[in-house]
């Protein structure tokens, strides 16, 4: 049996328009009730971020279905952005979980309704370990909102479901909620890029601020290095085994560099049918391009990119070359 899809008329277009405008009018609802959020910010968020600020211990997250996800993604959020946070499944946490609460712990407490019978099972536990609880719910007068410490509203005037029963204005509130939270205690913090980077050690950002060039830099006999007393010929055989399209030329004495001598000089020799026995320092190219090894690597791909170049030399404070660093390393380094 055989299907034939039938052309797209007016009526599917009309439908596909219709898809448009269902889903601004759910952005514009949204929108709305995230206007009212900021309105109704008080003294109690400014003191969940001084209690979440000063948590010596750590901060619990947790909640039930919709909210429940939300809370996963606000610790993650918490966490990544200096405040260690954790989320416990309220009921997995009554069943042995809650073991990893201490009373070190601030707690985060997410329910819309504020009477999720598997959070407020919680409750007396929480208050037997002197844990301060900040809620989160739409409902101040809730068993959960009472019984917390600090509470923080995300009441809402309706779910922007046309049924008006999907959770989605009342989640979308939390998780902004949650996120300035978190933006807040890092800025309160200092947080910097380099901090965020040490949470993020395996993306492109941990890499570009972590990596330096001393981690990746090829060192020791593996520098294409010769004497300033050594010719052309001589320093192409370097040159060759090393790989690397240029050499160092260095004094013999002080070990400091004085020039390099590239591919690029080499064609510009040949063309000019200079004698391949002449010393390398009446050809090589005393105004080069080099980096320390504590710049991170980042800076040295800028380096070569800006410069149009392959290859870079990392010196120490007197001048003297300690490594060499190739576009090719930087790129399996995944720094781009």
């Amino acid at each position: 049996m055989s299907f034939q899809l039938s052309p797209m008329g007016p009526k599917v277009m009309k439908v596909i328009e219709d898809f448009r405008i269902a889903g601004i009018k759910l952005i514009h609802q949204e929108l709305e009730e995230l206007h009212q959020l900021e309105k109704s910010l008080d003294e109690q968020f400014n003191i969940a971020c001084h209690e979440l600020l000063n948590c010596t211990g750590k901060i619990i997250v947790t909640g039930i279905g919709k909210s429940g996800h939300i809370g996963r993604k606000i610790a993650a959020t918490l966490s990544s952005t200096g405040s260690p946070a954790y989320f416990v499944h309220p009921a997995e946490a009554c069943h042995g979980d809650f073991g990893v609460i201490t009373p070190e712990d601030k707690i985060i407490m997410i329910s819309y309704s504020g009477e999720a019978d598997e959070i407020i099972t919680l409750l007396p536990m929480i208050k037997r370990l002197g844990i301060t609880t900040i809620s989160i719910s739409g409902n101040k007068n809730s068993t959960l909102s009472k019984q917390s410490d600090v509470f923080l509203s995300i009441n809402i005037k309706s779910e922007a479901c046309p049924l008006g029963l999907a959770p989605t204005s009342s989640t979308t509130k939390t998780l902004v909620l949650g996120d300035a939270l978190a933006i807040a205690i890092l800025s309160a913090r200092g947080f910097s890029k380099q901090d965020f980077a040490f949470s993020h050690p395996g993306g492109k950002l941990g890499r570009r601020l972590l990596l330096k060039v001393g981690d990746i830099m090829h060192e020791g006999t593996k520098m294409p290095i010769v004497g300033s007393n050594c010719n052309i010929e001589q320093t192409l055989i370097e040159m060759s085994s090393k790989g690397f399209g240029m050499a160092g030329i260095i004094d013999e004495n002080s070990k400091k560099i004085l020039g390099i001598f590239t591919d690029g000089d080499l064609r510009r020799t040949l063309e000019k049918q200079q004698d391949l026995k002449q010393k390398i320092t009446r050809v090589m190219t005393t105004d080069y391009k080099y980096i320390n090894k504590e710049s991170l690597a980042a800076t040295a791909m800028s380096l070569l990119e800006k410069n149009k170049i392959s290859v870079l030399f990392v010196l120490d404070n007197c001048n003297s070359p300690i490594g060499i660093v190739h576009l090719h390393d930087l790129i399996q380094a995944k720094i781009v």
